[in-house]
């Protein structure tokens, strides 16, 4: 993975959120390519319940102070980074008061869903796209983790699409057995919108399911990685249809290899030189 720039977008990543197969990977992936030589950047949510102080975050001026239109309305976009101990990884978090001040992640304690965890993840696939543009700094792999981190695809294909930073950009998308019940606000296909996506690319949003947003960043990645050893058979299906290399699941003991494999020769279809 020599000079290899990989960009890691998550919704949760250890040790700042519980560990579960989706943190666990967006900590362990990273950090393979890292030990391997490559050059990483990690995104996630800055959730409130992400004990600031503990974790040593503080804001990088010169990359926030940008308004994202979400909903027609204007959002402020604060970036957040710290430092993973013990290792050379910084993680960048999105942040913004209206969206990711209360003290949760996606459900209100009584295990619903929050309303607006739409435009939560509009506005987090924007944000980071944003901010990997003010550091101009153009990666070889973007690495998908987790569904609120599931519009990443849509944009980056069809929003950002003539962008020349990301010309050159695989996407991959890793697909997790980690869903909700119900589906996001039904008014969320109307907020895309908004953003001029066109009515043919938003043909999953009509139901937003968490089968659906998956399905959707499956159509719009490069390439799959199945994260957990069973998937709900219609997904498993979506990928199944799919012209477009698939890895099957690693266990975390067992990744790295293939991973790096993956992402070489399927991914960027090159091998690395011995």
């Amino acid at each position: 993975m020599k000079e290899k720039r990989v960009l890691y977008v998550s919704s949760e990543v250890i040790p700042y959120l519980p560990e579960t197969e989706a943190s666990s990977m967006s900590y362990f992936a990273p950090k393979m390519v890292n030990d391997r030589g490559g050059q990483i950047r990690i995104f996630m949510p800055r959730f409130g319940n992400i004990n600031e102080r503990r974790h040593q975050l503080h804001e990088v001026i010169r990359l926030s102070g940008m308004n994202l239109i979400i909903n027609d309305l204007d959002m402020p976009l604060i970036i957040k980074v710290a430092s993973i101990p013990k290792e050379r990884m910084q993680v960048y978090f999105i942040d913004n008061e209206d969206y990711f001040k209360r003290k949760a992640t996606l459900t209100d304690e009584d295990g619903n869903l929050f309303e607006d965890n739409d435009e939560r993840a509009i506005f987090f696939a924007k944000g980071v796209i944003e901010t990997v543009k003010k550091l101009n700094w153009a990666p070889d792999i973007i690495h998908v983790h987790g569904w609120l981190a599931s519009l990443l695809p849509l944009y980056l294909k069809n929003y950002y699409g003539s962008d020349p930073l990301f010309e050159d950009s695989k996407i991959v998308t890793s697909i997790y057995n980690q869903s909700f019940e119900g589906s996001l606000s039904e008014d969320m296909i109307e907020k895309l919108q908004f953003d001029a996506l066109d009515e043919g690319v938003l043909e999953h949003f009509k139901e937003p399911t968490y089968n659906n947003l998956m399905m959707s960043a499956v159509k719009y990645s490069d390439a799959i990685i199945k994260g957990s050893e069973e998937l709900d058979s219609t997904i498993e299906n979506y990928i199944d249809k799919q012209e477009k290399p698939v890895l099957k699941y690693y266990p975390p003991e067992e990744f790295a290899d293939a991973y790096e494999e993956f992402y070489l020769d399927k991914v960027l279809n090159e091998k690395e030189e011995a």
